[in-house]
């Protein structure tokens, strides 16, 4: 997963949707916190050693029910090839069925020298984790990832194959082997209790088809969505059309779209996350300690398909597909596994309606490219789409109505040679989900701002900084029921000598990054700061 040329840069939201989702973001757990709302109190050294803390991030671990809890291990595999791990899972008897939440954890460990993996984690064919790695210090590290999977309850209920793999590559070079466990505890729902509302059926898109339950009258579709496999997709946001000379072409430039068809016809779209993975803007010193956002836990991209729900319950088979728009003809490095998450009308054999309406602007893309000594590109791109449909359901008729808005504006700014490349590009995608009186709108941001340089003296220099963030409100009859607000930002800077070895590199390095979620249900904020690989400040403010 990991480019040396400096163009390539890499190595190697919020989801609005009722009960599905967790409020509480994933987080990788700090093996060494410090002391709640006290700085770290740690002198750094002056450059980066054979070992430093181990891996951080600021967002908040899963909160979890005080109720009744029991732990299984889901899958444990030291992965040094692409020989995936292959298990089974049953429930466990001792929990029951009546769960008010389900965890993941996934720890981990390696030493030595390893690019940036990604890995996937299945159960019964549904992905219910997606997931990076950290590149390891000669010494070794251990990093955690915890992740709310309790919405894959139909999955869990009964026993299933187990595959995972974290494809990876031990040499004489790169020695590192990823030891990794993983496990589920479940929360009993204790009581009166009611379990936590999730999907009645959870079903993995296979050969882009699906045949829904008859009376399904609630649909969402989560795809997994990553830019990878060692090729110019994996920093799609810095290719360039052929007109450009730059490393990485495309034809249409960097804009890309995830969308999602019925038929073959658009049933949603959606802006891709620009995620970093642990080596990328060819500087492994930024990520060392403290991940990009979303890099240990990749977030799927969630479509609201419910207005389809009456074409699809017709008893047949659809066509199903997921595209990335953008991507060059024949052109390998996108995945996109998907899930469909359906709910059941217990009180209808059949649910019937319509689609009632479907209305997409014409996508915009537009790359202009600017020749001089230093080369710019211009990005514009967009698209806009709303459905909207009605299902006769056994408590009543219910109309719901998708609108979905995605841009992305870039600025690419790099010289022959490419030993200066730039970029600034953000990117929104702004979704309404009205169903009945109530509407639920999400408003997602993303920022990327960076520069990479490499100089006479073969020092390579990157500043970066990014930006995760995402607005939620939920309005019934004009109001405001509930909002949420989630800002996650992370500023680095790093510096190293190229061309020799390891123990010559002289790295040096501070990165930055504070987590904020606050609204209605309350607060969180953490800020995390390291310098040469040490962690000196860990704060927590709410």
């Amino acid at each position: 997963m990991r480019r040396l040329r400096i163009t390539g840069m890499i190595s190697g939201s919020l989801l609005a949707v009722g009960t599905l989702f967790s409020a509480a973001p994933v987080a990788a757990a700090d093996a060494r916190p410090a002391a709640a709302d006290e700085p770290a109190t740690v002198t750094p050294p002056a450059e980066f050693g054979s070992d430093w803390h181990d891996p951080v991030t600021a967002a908040p671990p899963v909160a979890k029910p005080d109720t009744p809890s029991c732990t299984i291990t889901l899958a444990q595999a030291q992965f040094r090839d692409f020989t995936p791990y292959k298990g089974s899972y049953d429930p466990p008897e001792e929990c029951g069925t009546r769960w008010n939440k389900v965890v993941l954890r996934l720890d981990g460990s390696v030493k030595g020298r390893q690019y940036d993996r990604l890995g996937h984690l299945t159960v019964g064919g549904v992905e219910i984790f997606r997931t990076s790695t950290p590149q390891p210090s000669p010494d070794g590290i251990a990093w955690s990832v915890e992740k709310d999977v309790t919405r894959y309850r139909d999955t869990l209920s009964r026993p299933q194959p187990v595959e995972m793999l974290i494809g990876n590559v031990v040499n004489d070079t790169y020695t590192g082997v990823f030891d990794v466990k993983v496990t589920l505890t479940f929360y009993a729902a204790r009581g009166s209790a009611r379990p936590a509302a999730t999907p009645d059926k959870v079903l993995p898109l296979e050969n882009a088809r699906l045949t829904t339950p008859r009376n399904t009258e609630r649909i969402l579709a989560e795809v997994y969505a990553t830019g990878s496999g060692g090729g110019c997709e994996e920093y799609w946001y810095m290719t360039a059309p052929a007109a450009a000379p730059y490393s990485c072409q495309a034809d249409d430039g960097p804009y890309r779209e995830v969308r999602i068809s019925v038929d073959g016809r658009l049933a949603g779209i959606a802006a891709p996350f620009p995620t970093v993975w642990t080596g990328g803007w060819s500087n492994p010193f930024l990520w060392y300690v403290t991940p990009g956002p979303r890099a240990f836990d990749i977030q799927p991209l969630v479509y609201d398909l419910t207005p389809f729900a009456a074409l699809l319950n017709d008893g047949r088979e659809h066509r199903v597909d997921v595209s990335v728009a953008g991507v060059p003809a024949g052109q390998t490095g996108w995945s996109t596994p998907t899930n469909l998450l359906l709910w059941q009308d217990e009180g209808r054999t059949v649910v019937t309606g319509a689609l009632d309406r479907h209305e997409e602007s014409e996508p915009s893309n537009s790359s202009t490219y600017t020749p001089g000594s230093e080369h710019r590109l211009d990005t514009d791109g967009g698209h806009r789409l709303t459905v909207a449909g009605h299902l006769n359901t056994s408590h009543g008729r219910i109309a719901t109505t998708v609108t979905r808005a995605v841009a992305n504006t870039s600025v690419h700014r790099w010289t022959d040679g490419e030993n200066v490349d730039a970029l600034t590009a953000s990117w929104t995608d702004e979704e309404s989900v009205t169903v009945g009186r109530t509407t639920t709108r999400t408003q997602r941001t993303y920022t990327m701002d960076g520069e990479t340089t490499l100089g006479a003296d073969a020092r390579l220099r990157t500043v970066l900084s990014l930006g995760d963030r995402a607005d939620t409100t939920v309005v019934r009859d004009g109001r405001r029921l509930s909002w949420q607000r989630l800002d996650d930002s992370y500023a680095g800077d790093a510096t190293y000598t190229t061309g020799v070895p390891r123990d010559q590199r002289h790295a040096v390095g501070t990165t930055a990054e504070r987590y904020r979620v606050y609204g209605s249900a309350g607060c969180y904020d953490r800020s995390l700061k390291t310098a040469q690989g040490v962690l000196t400040e860990d704060l927590r403010r709410c």
